[in-house]
């Protein structure tokens, strides 16, 4: 059985897999906004004087992340015979980054403050301070239901569901194409009646801008949403 989508340029799998290979992935990273939070502290004064770039605010590269535990935030001891010990790091108790980054601050927080924020907190601050660009791109998170994610949580931290959601996320953050095919696999899986009900707005508003949205799913509330259904068993 073939299904044709003649006006399909693009198309989008969006499934419960992890946002990213490493556990310093995190959503703030992943829908493309840290880069602007980089921007703004390296801009600072401070930041200027000490010749800090926009690097420097990243636990990804070398610079200003943490040299002992590599902008991991913990130390992973292995243990030959049982599961592995993760340790806070001793050096940077957790922030991941060196101290003289953490001097840097914006509105009086620092890096290492803001990415412990949560979505909620983020917007909030972001708002109040008229940084319009991140406040921007944050909203989506808020809007699948993510408020309560920290910015810089551990993409290893986050359930399958919350992973797809943010998935979901960026998906918003995009330019309407009207002519994307989104395929999800179960996206119901371990939500709660409440996310449940708001992850079908965010599939009706991706229909509603001329989307096609195909959901191999079970749970009755999504089947019955559906313009057509396909059983196959």
């Amino acid at each position: 059985m073939f299904l044709v989508f003649p006006d399909t340029h693009f198309v989008e799998f969006i499934n419960q897999n992890p946002i990213g290979r490493s556990s310093r992935s995190n959503p703030v990273t992943y829908i493309k906004a840290y880069d602007d939070i980089r921007n703004l502290f390296s801009n600072h004064n401070l930041s200027r004087q000490r010749m800090y770039k926009p690097k420097h605010f990243s636990f990804n590269v070398d610079g200003g992340r943490c040299d002992k535990c590599k902008g991991d935030g913990e130390i992973t001891i292995e243990m030959q015979f049982m599961a592995d010990v993760h340790l806070v790091c001793d050096q940077c108790k957790g922030s991941r980054f060196k101290k003289e980054i953490l001097d840097v601050k914006y509105s009086n927080k620092n890096i290492f403050d803001i990415l412990n924020m949560t979505i909620n907190e983020a917007l909030s601050f972001f708002e109040s301070n008229e940084e319009i660009k991140i406040h921007k791109k944050l909203l989506p998170l808020k809007e699948v239901g993510l408020g309560y994610v920290k910015l810089g949580q551990s993409s290893s931290t986050l359930s399958g569901g919350e992973a797809q959601r943010i998935k979901l996320a960026k998906e918003l953050s995009k330019r309407p194409t009207g002519r994307t095919l989104y395929i999800l696999d179960e996206p119901t899986t371990g939500l709660h009646s409440h996310d449940i009900k708001k992850l079908l707005e965010i599939l009706q508003a991706f229909a509603n801008t001329g989307n096609t949205v195909v959901v191999i799913e079970h749970n009755l509330d999504v089947i019955k949403t559906a313009d057509y259904i396909v059983d196959m068993g």
